[in-house]
């Protein structure tokens, strides 16, 4: 099917999937902006020769985070602004990674989850770059959220765009000794001890409501296994200026996790598309509907509690940002 649109296939199979599925308003909300883009019923404006040779009419766009169609001005104007606010040194790629095990208790918290994991990273990353041993100083970070992966299973992630240096206490700037910027085994534990803790605070205190399944014993049972595995925790090659990561985080920022280029087909309520094989760096293209060939389940698949729309952000704050004009200065 060429020219294939997401808001086609909502077009296609969402109204039916509304009826039959309880969703939460920003999920819904999200739809109606998807489904609307570009159509009368945003309103729009006539563009006119003023001899009445030529009338054309543009309607407006929905601007909504997650909607492909009009995120590409969006995209780029926040580039434009982070890139000038990049400092002139080399820049790290760090990810974090939430726990495949800790994924019911996001859904049923997505926002003091987003927020826990978030506060977590920045302290991660802030008490190990101001220990002396490391760095001792106060390095720029930007993170943006994913929580999608490329098969568009849950998989809450930030990516960290991290100064390869940071003002001391004195003002004075000091790059990472020998290129090197963390050791990754002392973030991961770090990050693992930091979150369980904030969880478990949270938890004490009421702020974390438990899935189906889950009780107090077993989220003990849960924080005391997850406390002693290795959790995913990546620092990437580095980059000269930050320049290619920062592009890279655009993609998360606005667009929403299927652009239309990925798009291969829609009938019949599935959804085909591409995606890419990270660690054998090669792209796998629809084959039989099974797992493994490259092909994804139904989009609107009655199996799942929702469609994948339900990647639309809960969170307002999408990033963060840590380059302040002082630090730029």
């Amino acid at each position: 099917m060429a020219g294939l649109t997401i808001q086609q296939m909502l077009q296609q199979g969402y109204a039916a999937f509304e009826r039959c599925h309880p969703l939460p308003d920003y999920v819904r909300k999200a739809a109606w902006a998807l489904l609307a883009c570009r159509t009368a019923v945003v309103g729009g404006h006539i563009q006119a020769c003023p001899e009445g040779h030529v009338e054309r009419v543009w309607y407006n766009s929905c601007r909504h985070r997650l909607c492909p169609q009009c995120a590409w001005l969006q995209v780029e104007r926040w580039l434009a602004t982070q890139k000038a606010r990049l400092l002139a040194c080399d820049h790290d790629h760090v990810i974090f990674t939430m726990p495949q095990e800790l994924h019911a208790l996001w859904l049923a918290n997505v926002r003091v989850m987003t927020n826990l994991l978030c506060a977590t990273v920045h302290e991660t990353l802030g008490e190990l770059l101001g220990d002396a041993r490391y760095l001792g100083a106060r390095p720029g970070i930007i993170a943006a959220l994913q929580t999608w992966s490329q098969t568009l299973v849950l998989h809450p992630h930030l990516h960290c765009l991290v100064t390869g240096g940071g003002l001391t206490d004195a003002g004075q700037w000091r790059p990472v000794r020998n290129g090197f910027l963390l050791p990754v085994r002392v973030v991961m534990a770090l990050f693992r001890g930091t979150l369980l803790a904030a969880m478990d605070t949270a938890v004490r205190e009421g702020q974390l409501a438990f899935p189906p399944g889950l009780t107090r014993r077993r989220w003990e049972m849960l924080r005391n296994k997850l406390g002693r595995q290795q959790w995913n925790v990546h620092i990437r090659e580095r980059y000269p200026y930050g320049e290619g990561v920062l592009t890279s985080l655009a993609r998360y920022i606005r667009g929403g996790p299927l652009s239309h280029g990925r798009l291969l087909s829609c009938a019949n309520g599935e959804v085909r598309f591409w995606y890419r094989i990270h660690w054998a760096v090669a792209y796998h293209w629809p084959g039989p509907l099974h797992e493994g060939n490259g092909t994804v389940k139904p989009y609107f698949d009655p199996s799942h509690k929702k469609p994948r729309v339900a990647d639309a952000p809960a969170v307002r704050q999408h990033y963060h940002a840590r380059c302040t004009n002082r630090d730029n200065n």
